[in-house]
């Protein structure tokens, strides 16, 4: 039976109760429901920090079990860096683990006296104090606990998250972080270190689930892309990203680097020690890297992958392979958001070349090790500077001011991942309309980057060709629109996009099948209604909280300053772009066309918020009275 344990904090009362079914079946599971009790239960009043926030770890009906990757889950709650919704994603070994413990939701509410961690062991559940874990690492908490209780899995914070930085995240497996949102500073703020979970039930699984896992395996394995990810990781993007001008660096003031070379794959190669994959995964992308020896000496970690090189690396001005790798380590050990961290630390160096901010022990200068290391810690910590940075770009520019708004790469208060919307403009209206704030997975509109020809004539038949043109508007809305619904499903249902959206080697018509193969009718139709109706819950969670087409933006910068892209990117800034030859001259985004179509496609007013008549054509008939009152019946 799916079950829920409710963790009363406060009070130390657990209770399981049976997971509703008629919830499972309109939302799926993991972010689809999470998102709806949150919805539920947090409202405006409640404010992220209150006790009265929920905390919610949730996993999906293909989580544990041999579906390609079906390794994720994700962590709720209403978030500190957008002041609505919030939630982060994580993959390795926890969740399935948590998944064969029996859970689909575990709900946190209240806030313990003193720091606990929760225990469970199948339908055991116990808070027990965690005052000697408390200040530790997320690397010694982990390993504590997994000596402690052989066979568990970890799910941690570090220091960041107890000093309630708000670009604090959650570590599982020592290096896969539920990152964005700042759901660490959510479990700090109800004195929660960790969760240790041991599962002993396996998810039993049909024949008939089996042989659709056959295939669907085979089709993922097989695919060129995946082939390409398991020979040399993510990092394999950076020698084509910095070509085309969507190598975001320098804090997004270039899309290219002209040191790409020392930080791209190549450069990872020769520190990886060997590669892995999550829970049942074809792909295996991770590497294994250690630095022997030198000022970045690093022991074995896992990563980085490409969002933490570029943010670590080329965003900063940062050309060594070994300090990325360094911080990686020191990001995952603090419990902070590697992209956020790259992006805050960006902010103050930028602040600081244009005079507005000075530090009495780094030199804020651009690539600088000293302030890269120092920087981090600072923030989580909150000492100095890091104190400035903790809260997020937002908040830092809000307290700086003077001008330095235009430069604080943000959405919602959520730190840009790292693309280029200048160039990808698919990616830049994805970023622009996450509902989480800034967001290359909330959409991953990669049907035009990736070449996808074939897909798009089989999911976007109504677009023409150039659609495949990435720095061209046109259709950029309906393939976000198709993609943010396929990616809500691919989290909902507890699977990898690497394995789903990234090259839909799988079609969300064979991610329908399987989930018949187990027993939950639903139909090829009603699969994709599903992903839709999780991204209009969680619009209208945010509209609830007063967002509209105001919170859809991209930074000043994205709007108003033009992008060159060179031919050679390493004669950036050592010839001027009037003597250099360049590619493409003058990029820019024009967002407000994009949004308007975007609007258009899901059913939304101009002004970015869904109508009754959509809400009531997906079935979420209860949120109408939550829009407002000007919304025509």
């Amino acid at each position: 039976m799916a079950k829920t344990a409710w963790i009363d904090l406060t009070t130390g009362k657990i209770e399981l109760q049976p997971t509703p079914e008629e919830d499972l079946l309109k939302f799926l599971g993991s972010r689809g429901l999470a998102a709806k009790v949150l919805y539920d239960h947090v409202g405006p009043a409640v404010q992220p920090f209150d006790p009265e926030n929920l905390l919610i770890f949730s996993t999906g009906p293909l989580t544990g079990t041999s579906w390609p990757s079906a390794a994720r889950y994700t962590v709720t709650a209403k978030s500190p860096a957008t002041g609505a919704y919030g939630y982060a994603n994580s993959s390795g070994f926890f969740g399935p683990e948590l998944r064969k413990a029996g859970y689909d939701l575990i709900v946190f509410r209240g806030r313990a006296a003193r720091p606990v961690i929760l225990h469970i062991e199948d339908d055991h559940l116990e808070l027990l104090p965690a005052g000697d874990l408390w200040g530790q690492t997320t690397e010694v908490t982990e390993k504590t606990l997994r000596e402690r209780y052989p066979g568990s899995r970890v799910a941690a914070i570090g220091p960041a998250g107890e000093n309630l930085v708000r670009i604090a995240g959650v570590i599982n497996d020592y290096a896969r972080a539920a990152a964005r949102t700042g759901m660490g500073a959510v479990m700090g703020s109800k004195n929660l270190k960790a969760l240790v979970v041991k599962g002993s039930h396996r998810v039993e699984t049909p024949p008939e689930f089996k042989e659709v896992v056959r295939r669907v395996t085979a089709a993922v394995r097989n695919h060129p892309e995946s082939q390409m990810y398991s020979q040399w990781g993510t990092v394999c993007l950076i020698d084509s990203k910095n070509m085309s001008g969507d190598m975001p660096s320098k804090n997004h003031r270039w899309g290219q680097f002209p040191l790409g070379k020392e930080i791209n794959a190549a450069a990872v190669a020769r520190y990886t020690v060997k590669t892995q994959g999550c829970y049942a995964c074809p792909i295996r992308c991770s590497r294994i890297t250690e630095v022997p020896d030198g000022p970045f000496k690093t022991p074995l970690n896992e990563g980085p992958e490409y969002e933490t090189t570029n943010a670590l690396g080329s965003n900063l001005w940062n050309g060594s392979i070994e300090l990325v790798i360094y911080a990686n380590k020191l990001c995952n050990e603090l419990g902070l958001d590697t992209i956020s961290t790259g992006l805050v630390i960006a902010f103050a160096m930028e602040a600081h070349e244009r005079g507005l901010l000075d530090d009495p022990r780094y030199s804020l200068a651009w690539g600088d090790p000293e302030t890269i290391i120092g920087l981090i810690k600072d923030i989580a910590y909150r000492r100095g500077t890091g104190d400035l940075l903790a809260d997020g770009v937002k908040a830092a520019s809000a307290r700086l001011g003077r001008g330095s708004e235009f430069f604080a790469m943000e959405v919602k208060g959520v730190e840009l991942p790292r693309q280029e919307g200048r160039v990808l403009k698919a990616f830049g209206l994805g970023h622009a309309t996450s509902n989480r704030g800034a967001d290359h997975l909330y959409a991953l509109p990669t049907i035009d980057v990736a070449g996808m020809t074939d897909v798009a004539a089989k999911v976007l038949p109504e677009c023409g060709p150039e659609l495949m043109e990435v720095t061209s508007e046109k259709f950029k809305a309906h393939m976000v629109r198709f993609t943010e619904a396929c990616n809500a499903l691919a989290d909902a249902a507890g699977v990898c996009k690497f394995a789903f959206t990234e090259t839909y080697a799988i079609l969300p018509a064979d991610l329908a099948e399987g989930l018949r193969a187990l027993g939950i009718p639903i139909s090829d139709e009603e699969i994709m209604r599903i992903g839709q109706r999780i991204v209009n819950l969680e619009r209208m969670y945010n509209v609830r909280h007063g967002f509209n087409r105001k919170d859809d933006y991209l930074p000043p910068r994205s709007l108003q300053e033009p992008l060159d892209v060179y031919v050679n990117p390493e004669e950036i800034e050592k010839i001027p772009p009037g003597k250099a030859q360049l590619s493409r001259r003058g990029l820019t985004i024009n967002l407000d066309i994009m949004l308007d179509e975007y609007y258009a496609l899901g059913g939304w007013t101009g002004d970015g918020i869904p109508t009754a008549a959509r809400l009531k054509e997906l079935g979420l008939e209860e949120l109408v009275k939550d829009l407002p009152a000007a919304d025509p019946f």
